[in-house]
């Protein structure tokens, strides 16, 4: 069995009921987190519908906070969900600003990682931050049929 994720007739991704369980489930772990809904609605009768405009804010917001933190086991929790983000992302054509979210972070360094032997660590330079999050998501992007 397996579930759909559209955006009007248009289907973005089709995966396995479980795979589709574990990203809803982490797609309401980031809504709290980022106190904004997803645009990622519920599943009924195997099918879910994307609001574009409310999915692209989601997007947004959660690459903001991803580039504000340097906390590995917050990198670690949430860059599979992010990938797998960037990815529905792009197959509905939503533009991602790698440019303003690769700059420094214009708000203030949340969830760093401290370290008694380095010291306070610090999010990756830009180019190499983007580079990153797009390399694992063209990786997911090749498993994730539709």
């Amino acid at each position: 069995m397996s579930q759909y994720f559209d955006i009007g007739d248009e289907t973005l991704w089709n995966p396995s009921n479980g795979a589709s369980r574990m990203f809803q489930r982490q797609v309401a772990v980031f809504e709290a987190e980022l106190e904004l809904p997803s645009g990622i609605g519920p599943m009924e009768n195997d099918e879910c519908q994307i609001t574009p405009a409310t999915f692209e804010a989601f997007v947004d917001a959660l690459l903001a906070k991803h580039r504000r933190t340097s906390h590995a086991i917050w990198l670690a929790l949430s860059e599979g969900f992010i990938a797998t983000v960037l990815v529905l992302a792009e197959r509905a054509a939503i533009k991602v600003d790698w440019t303003q979210h690769g700059a420094a972070p214009d708000a203030p360094l949340e969830d760093v990682q401290a370290s008694a032997v380095t010291g306070m660590s610090t999010p990756a330079e830009g180019a190499a931050w983007a580079a990153g999050l797009r390399e694992k998501s063209r990786e997911l992007e090749r498993r994730m049929p539709r």
